[in-house]
């Protein structure tokens, strides 16, 4: 079971915020290069996102399914992944002193993906979930920043903001 966490500077609502946002869901996640809502209002229970997964010249269309949603704290989804079977990545948004812990863990269910899932597959989807939860802070990040002032034309100093 792959399991990954990562304290990010701003609140769990920030975070939360960038995963209800079903439209963002292929710029946080690695090796999608596009999606689409088909069913429901994301992230409630049984909402479902279509994306697809580019591995050099094949093209994989899948689909995944909001399995469990308590807003702010806790996103779980079930991801079909075609004949190599579905898996469940469940995120999770604590408070952390100021800041916020995000924990992902992702462990395959059925088919293709529970079959081969060894120490070897365990460790690239760490490294999955590594650029994940690095693309998932930096949309926080962009979206929390106090706008920058640029100081006044003629005033001492070197114009730091």
């Amino acid at each position: 079971m792959a399991v990954r966490h990562r304290p990010v500077h701003t609140s769990p609502n920030a975070v939360w915020a960038v995963l209800a946002d079903g439209s963002r869901y292929a710029d946080r996640v690695v090796g999608t290069s596009r999606s689409r809502p088909v069913r429901g209002q994301w992230p409630h229970l049984d909402a479902a996102i279509r994306h697809e997964v580019r591995l050099g010249p094949i093209q994989l269309v899948n689909e995944t399914v909001v399995r469990h949603c308590e807003e702010g704290v806790r996103l779980e989804l079930e991801a079909h992944a075609g004949v190599l079977g579905t898996a469940r990545i469940a995120i999770e948004l604590r408070p952390w002193g100021e800041l916020c812990l995000v924990i992902v863990d992702e462990h395959p269910l059925q088919g293709a993906g529970g079959r081969l899932h060894n120490v070897g597959f365990e460790a690239l989807i760490q490294l999955r979930h590594r650029a994940m939860l690095a693309r998932l802070c930096e949309s926080e990040a962009h979206e929390e920043k106090p706008p920058v002032v640029a100081a006044m034309p003629g005033a001492d100093g070197a114009g730091h903001a």
